[in-house]
């Protein structure tokens, strides 16, 4: 079938993407899906800094690529082999399709999947295929999902059947931002009930991890970032304190004011100096989280005696370290009780033809989440 979708050609083009236009809204042939595989007709989908990360040449991937990994959508056909999704179910995806049958997912960590990171590195679907061509050629998958477009043919690994009655645009976020920000709190680091928690970094993910972290019985949420505008939204979301990093105190500030750090820092930025700002806020026994995709050359360093001296901890965290068929409906359910007020970061609704204005204004910083619908 042929469909619409916003296709990247090169990498590294010059900002404004207004100007410039990396994605091309081109008209696409899309095979059916094949075993184990899902047509979706995609409603709405997440302009996240991991798309921006691939068009700003962040995080490197084959060309030509059709982007969007956090959508959501309804099913409109099963390939063979699918038994438990059904034409009209509503679904989200998940970024890292899991196999279920290598070490990490047999531990129970499938952010971790082996085969799900070799094909989102190789830009196929689970099965190493792709479903995308653009006259003749091979047009490759966005971490499994594609989801800048009017439909998608994902692998059923990579989707979580969600509840029908929440609008798309709000259940589209908990793919990704949710699941990443609020996985680091509550899976990745497991913060302690009335412990002392700073964000540096107030995206989508860290603005989810501030709220996983209110949530989750933070005695002090502290929120840090370069734009007094999100310090601000970070406060009505419920922040007790907000420290600019632009001042070059902000760790002997943020220090003080905690008598020697927080317990837990999250940085969520994807840059070495935020993560040097997280890792100096962060108190004797303490942990740094990070959930940043920096340009793969970036180097992070650190005094080593500290890890001894101090006990401190540094964690990796990639998908929050969810189970995504476990987390997405237990997240979904906080939110439908209030106690997740994840639709509070959705900062407007575009069409797929302004989504380079939509990346211009996310590079900016003036976005928590815009998302697509279609």
């Amino acid at each position: 079938m042929k469909i619409r979708a916003a296709v990247l050609h090169d990498m590294e083009l010059p900002k404004p993407y207004a100007e410039s236009k990396p994605l091309k809204i081109e008209t696409v042939e899309l095979d059916p899906p094949q075993y184990g595989e899902v047509l979706l007709k995609i409603k709405a989908a997440g302009l996240c800094h991991s798309d921006l990360s691939v068009i700003n040449g962040s995080r490197p991937r084959p060309m030509p690529m059709a982007l969007g990994h956090e959508a959501a959508g309804e099913v409109v056909e099963v390939g063979e082999g699918v038994t438990d999704l059904k034409p009209g179910d509503h679904v989200v995806c998940s970024f890292v399709p899991s196999c279920g049958h290598c070490l990490p997912c047999q531990e129970g960590r499938p952010a971790l999947c082996e085969p799900g990171a070799a094909v989102n590195n190789e830009g196929t679907l689970l099965s190493g295929e792709r479903r995308l061509h653009l006259n003749d050629a091979v047009i490759h998958h966005h971490l499994g999902v594609s989801g800048f477009a009017e439909y998608a043919v994902v692998a059923r690994n990579s989707l979580v059947k969600v509840d029908p009655e929440i609008p798309f645009d709000k259940v589209a976020i908990f793919g990704c931002a949710v699941m990443t920000g609020v996985g680091a709190v509550v899976n990745t680091a497991r913060i302690q009930y009335g412990s002392t928690v700073a964000v540096v970094g107030l995206g989508g993910v860290g603005l989810s991890a501030l709220l996983g972290a209110i949530g989750a019985g933070a005695s002090r949420v502290i929120a840090v970032d370069i734009n007094p505008g999100k310090l601000e939204f970070a406060k009505e979301l419920g922040a007790t304190d907000t420290f600019d990093s632009r001042n070059s105190d902000v760790i002997s500030l943020v220090r003080s004011a905690t008598h020697g750090g927080v317990d837990y820092a999250f940085e969520t930025a994807g840059a070495v100096p935020a993560m040097e700002v997280a890792y100096g806020i962060t108190r004797r026994g303490g942990t740094t989280v990070t959930t940043g995709l920096p340009h793969p050359t970036h180097q992070f360093s650190f005094p080593q005696v500290s890890l001894t001296a101090e006990e401190r901890t540094i964690k990796g965290s990639y998908v929050g370290s969810c189970v995504p068929a476990r987390d997405i409906p237990r997240f979904i359910e906080l939110y439908k009780q209030g106690r997740l007020p994840v639709e509070r970061l959705l900062t407007d609704k575009i069409s797929l033809e302004q989504i380079n204005e939509g990346f211009d204004r996310l590079a900016r910083g003036e976005a928590s989440r815009i998302v697509v619908t279609l």
